[in-house]
């Protein structure tokens, strides 16, 4: 494999279920190819990094292998290399979201009637 297109290698690479929403992220600016936005058109190489999003965490990968096709998810695995500086800010943002859910007490029930009027007296001052 000589040349893949962005989109197809992302769309490959499980990044994305399908090729129209990997177009969609790189078109909305959200997939950055060697430090900056790229095309949906953009030719991928090896050696390249590749900032992708996946859910909360932003991932930047290097790319190994070129593919325009979309195998299973070891296959897959094997088309590029997370580097050591996205597995660290990862895993320190998930015990940050860890931390922060211990942190917040959700509430045992809904308000009732008098509660809701409470908070809403609360919200009325704030903005005033």
């Amino acid at each position: 494999m000589d040349s893949v297109r962005l989109d197809k290698w992302l769309w490959a690479a499980r990044f994305f279920k399908t090729r129209a929403l990997a177009k969609k992220a790189i078109e909305g600016g959200k997939v950055h190819y060697g430090g900056g936005r790229a095309k949906t058109s953009k030719t991928v190489e090896v050696g390249a990094l590749i900032r992708v999003p996946q859910g909360w965490d932003i991932l930047e990968v290097e790319v190994l292998a070129l593919s325009d096709q979309r195998r299973g998810a070891s296959e897959a695995r094997a088309l590029y290399r997370e580097t050591e500086q996205s597995v660290a800010r990862r895993e320190r943002e998930a015990e940050a979201r860890r931390l922060t859910n211990q942190v917040m007490q959700h509430p045992l029930k809904r308000p009732d009637k008098k509660q809701r009027r409470e908070i809403q007296r609360f919200q009325r001052q704030q903005d005033d």
